[in-house]
């Protein structure tokens, strides 16, 4: 038996560089996207705007995930929002095809594709591919073999929603292939499936690679992490006012939902989660939903920092948020 490669291949290169607006979470990619589509608008131009955000693709997620408005999403045509029921799973495989035939779409129509966000594991399944996970070790793919037949992979599925409910979710209880490789990857690295991918670099996205030729890669990083900070503490009480919790309750009404699915455990919504279970008290969930957000933000700083030669511009500073939308605008090629 095969184990399952997890390799997305990198795409060709594309006739005219795809522009990409990245950042943490709360530096503004969204605001530089909109005021970069009223300037081609002006400019005869029209741009779509491509999702790269893990939680934009589900439906119902709208204000826990900071999700463009109905006016910004009138404005200027958005992709990959909206896509899935939150009961779905969503891959970075699937996000760099989706990525690549969308680019392709918009530019036979003679708009220019733009994509925006900060899941920086479909970053480098898009610019890089997806590197392989270690490869099989035929003793403990042996023993998992023996344990599927005696226990049946319902229950070895069981077991991996334990070790690593994020990849448990993506995989049918009878996939005993894709179950025996997830636990074996656990047993070898001591570490989930969804962790390795998520947060190590592949052998060609790893620290100080530089950016495909056919990319122009805007980062926005924020230089004042306490005013950052502060930006999303104010964010994140905003979107309870605008009925956050209400929200979720709506979620809950699903009986298929659960906590171990991969939109649920979306930062903010986990911990939405856990209070109206009763497992914790509102003071509780704000401090785990910002500490949880801070994180993300660390990551995706920690992953941007790691692109060598990529376009960096500080959104706090006017001048600086200034030059990336003209580095922006210089790039508005059909």
């Amino acid at each position: 038996m095969q184990s399952e490669p997890y390799i997305q291949p990198v795409h060709a290169p594309e006739a005219v560089p795809v522009l990409c607006i990245v950042g943490p979470t709360g530096a503004g990619k969204t605001h530089l996207a909109m005021q970069l589509a009223e300037h081609a608008k002006s400019s005869s131009l029209t741009i779509e705007l491509i999702s790269m955000d893990s939680a934009l693709v589900y439906r119902g997620l709208d204000i826990g995930s900071a999700k463009p408005t109905k006016a910004e999403q009138a404005a200027v045509v958005h992709h990959l929002i909206d896509i899935l029921e939150p009961t779905e799973v969503y891959s970075a495989a699937r996000f760099a095809q989706d990525a690549k035939r969308l680019c392709e779409e918009i530019r036979c129509r003679g708009n220019i594709p733009v994509i925006v966000g900060g899941t920086m594991l479909y970053w480098r399944a898009w610019a890089y591919g997806l590197s392989s996970l270690p490869p099989a070790n035929p003793e403990i793919r042996a023993r998992l073999d023996e344990a599927g037949k005696v226990l049946g992979w319902p229950a070895m599925h069981t077991k991996l929603a334990r070790l690593d409910p994020e990849t448990a979710a993506r995989l049918k209880p009878n996939d005993s292939q894709r179950v025996q490789r997830a636990l074996e990857v656990f047993e070898i690295t001591g570490k989930p499936m969804s962790v390795l991918l998520a947060d190590a670099p592949s052998e060609d996205g790893r620290e100080g690679s530089s950016i495909p030729e056919w990319i122009r890669l805007v980062s926005l990083e924020p230089s004042d992490r306490k005013r950052l900070h502060q930006n999303l503490e104010k964010r994140f009480d905003e979107m309870l006012l605008a009925g956050f919790l209400d929200e979720v309750r709506a979620l809950r009404k699903n009986p298929d939902l659960h906590a171990d699915l991969p939109a649920i455990r979306s930062v903010g919504y986990r911990q939405a989660w856990e209070f109206l279970n009763g497992e914790i008290d509102a003071e509780q969930m704000r401090y785990k939903a910002l500490a949880a957000t801070r994180q993300l933000g660390k990551r995706q700083l920690t992953w941007l920092r790691a692109i060598a030669g990529r376009n960096t511009f500080d959104p706090f500073n006017p001048g600086d948020l200034k030059a990336a939308l003209d580095y922006c605008k210089s790039n508005l090629k059909k």
